[in-house]
């Protein structure tokens, strides 16, 4: 695997959407939803976090991705890989992705992308559904990857 190792002037950028199997408001994804703000919230505290994707409801749940709206995304901006790996594979978020199967679709083609910004740079969703097309055509690359096949941030110029 490659390292993801911080570079100055870049942060990693991670985007990962699902297909929902129930509506957002049914009894079949209540344990989902009421985890969302206090995962989060972990999140918002983590060490390595910057930034995340939300609307006036505080989560992105309603931000639509790729004009489908069984689909939901999930957008954030992290310090490098290690940062976003050590929140992700502990707590009540591993707790979650263990769940993820009774909540979501299972999907073939790629669903998570990542990808290096500017640091101070905060991607749109329209700049994710880009990286997640470029990865689905491309495989990794420089331009949209995976935690398991990764890139280096590009070298500082000077």
């Amino acid at each position: 695997m490659t390292s993801l190792a911080p570079q100055p002037g870049h942060e990693l950028a991670q985007v990962n959407i699902a297909r929902l199997r129930f509506p957002l408001d049914s009894p079949e994804l209540k344990d989902f939803v009421d985890a969302l703000d206090p995962v989060n919230a972990v999140a918002d505290g983590a060490a390595g976090f910057i930034w995340r994707l939300r609307s006036e409801t505080g989560n992105a749940t309603d931000v639509p991705v790729f004009g489908d709206s069984w689909l939901i995304v999930n957008m954030s901006v992290w310090r490098d890989r290690d940062a976003l790996t050590a929140f992700m594979y502990q707590g009540q978020h591993r707790e979650l992705l263990a769940r993820r199967r009774e909540w979501f679709e299972r999907v073939a083609e790629a669903m998570t992308a990542l990808w290096w910004v500017p640091t101070g740079e905060r991607p749109t969703v329209q700049d994710a559904e880009e990286r997640l097309r470029h990865l689905r055509e491309h495989g990794p690359t420089e331009r949209a990857f995976t935690l398991r096949t990764g890139f280096p941030a590009p070298a500082a110029a000077g």
